[in-house]
């Protein structure tokens, strides 16, 4: 931004000089008037006068100077299209976040769920560039302390969309470069922080933001997409103006020496976006991924459904989502999800069925433009078929209901009152409903 500044200024600085010259010239140009009494001693220009020796070679200092004015304009105008990343673009999000849950007690346990209210934050600080102008890197700083409440109340599908408890320690949290290949084709590298889901287009948006969508994890996104994050590569192809292929591929620990890229857990996803109307749109996703089930949203059986003697699970994943917008306040949307997981280094390689569904809906510009209200009500991933034995699989049906309502007091600031049920947790019908409640307010900026 200096180079910039400064760049500005040259150009300022270049157009006085070349005003000043175009007024100079014409005055040179003009013959001085015969008057004696303008050269007198008592006259003080007359001293500055009479060190140039004539006219003309006034006239060559001037030719001369604006010769190397012009050189300097297009020198600057040179380095303003040919400048590497003058603009770093700072922007910001902080949550603050007040919390309840209360329960009688916690999931397939006797202990009972401690009612309490949590007071916890989240700051993110971006610093995105551009080389181009049509790429973009983008550094991210987080900092965070909301807890997850699976710990307190016994399971993941109790779990915040914004939760993650660093003791509030700053740390590099996101590393992303996008850049294009063509006018239809865009490539995404993370050296560190992707998800999944970040690679394709999301169906229904209002729902998926951390900050600003649904107050749960089950309510952002399918959670077949949550079975990889980490280290990657993602392509986005836009078939025609309806039509969009995404792939991507991601490592949690790419880093690792012994387990590198391809060895350590890992997920890919490829993606068909359809837009067939302006009012309709649907995707169809399929997902491989290797050690990767816990989706953080689902019963404990389906982030292992090998009783811990697998090491080696293979998952391959098939989802649908749709969104239909009934009219310019009312969007309805759905998803379904199945997860087919396999030990392949178990006896017999037993496999294990996974499925999950939801319902949303939202009504937006609600109380004020920019404002919505959404519901979700689904089945959290659920274990329906499991040949390592019955044992292993979940017999009974729990349900997510939610609401929330997204209030934008400003621009820059969003209030958002919220509260989930989960029934019978853990899909089991002998655990008692689990409430979860939120105030979430996001300044962005």
């Amino acid at each position: 931004m200096l180079a910039s500044t400064y760049w500005r200024q040259f150009r300022l600085i270049s157009l006085i000089i070349s005003c000043t010259l175009s007024s100079i010239n014409p005055a040179i140009a003009t013959p001085i008037p015969d008057k004696p009494n303008i050269f007198s001693e008592s006259n003080a220009d007359n001293q500055a006068l009479s060190k140039i020796t004539s006219v003309s070679e006034l006239s060559a200092e001037i030719k001369t100077l604006e010769k190397r004015v012009t050189s300097l304009e297009t020198n600057i105008a040179a380095l303003e299209t040919q400048q590497f990343s003058p603009h770093v673009e700072l922007e910001a999000e902080v949550i603050f976040a007040v919390t309840g849950f209360a329960g009688e007690k916690r999931a397939n346990s006797s202990k009972p769920i401690n009612e309490n209210l949590v007071l916890s934050d989240r700051v993110r600080l971006s610093f995105v560039s551009s080389f181009t102008g049509k790429d973009k890197l983008e550094v991210r700083l987080q900092a965070r302390n909301t807890p997850a409440l699976e710990d307190v109340t016994g399971t993941q599908m109790a779990n915040l969309g914004f939760d993650g408890d660093d003791e509030n320690e700053v740390e590099v949290d996101e590393l992303e470069y996008r850049f294009p290949l063509g006018k239809r084709t865009r490539m995404t590298l993370y050296a560190l922080g992707g998800g999944l889901g970040d690679f394709v287009p999301s169906v229904n948006p209002l729902f998926s933001g951390s900050g600003d969508g649904s107050i749960s994890t089950f309510g952002r996104e399918n959670p077949i997409r949550r079975q990889g994050s980490g280290t990657g590569i993602g392509i986005s192809h836009n078939l025609n103006k309806a039509l969009n292929l995404s792939l991507g591929y991601l490592s949690s620990n790419a880093a690792n020496s012994e387990k590198g890229i391809f060895a350590s857990p890992y997920g890919a996803i490829a993606q068909l976006t359809l837009e067939p109307t302006k009012t309709t749109e649907l995707s169809l996703t399929y997902i491989h991924s290797h050690n990767n089930l816990k989706t953080g949203t689902g019963s404990e059986l389906t982030s292992d459904p090998f009783n811990d003697e697998a090491d080696a699970i293979v998952a391959n994943s098939f989802g649908a989502e749709a969104a239909w917008q009934l009219s310019p306040v009312i969007t309805l949307g759905g998803r379904v999800g199945f997860i087919h997981a396999k030990a392949e280094d178990l006896p017999a390689d037993p496999n294990a069925s996974i499925f999950t569904w939801a319902v949303l809906l939202a009504l937006k510009d609600i109380g004020r433009k920019g404002s919505f209200a959404g519901f979700a009500v689904g089945q959290p991933p659920k274990v329906t078929h499991n040949s390592f034995g019955d044992d292993f699989k979940d017999k009974d049906t729990s349900l997510h209901l939610e609401a929330f309502y997204h209030f934008l007091v400003t621009d820059n600031l969003a209030i958002t009152p919220g509260l989930f049920v989960i029934t019978s947790p853990e899909h089991n019908d002998s655990n008692h409903n689990t409430y979860v409640g939120t105030v979430r307010t996001t300044f962005s900026f």
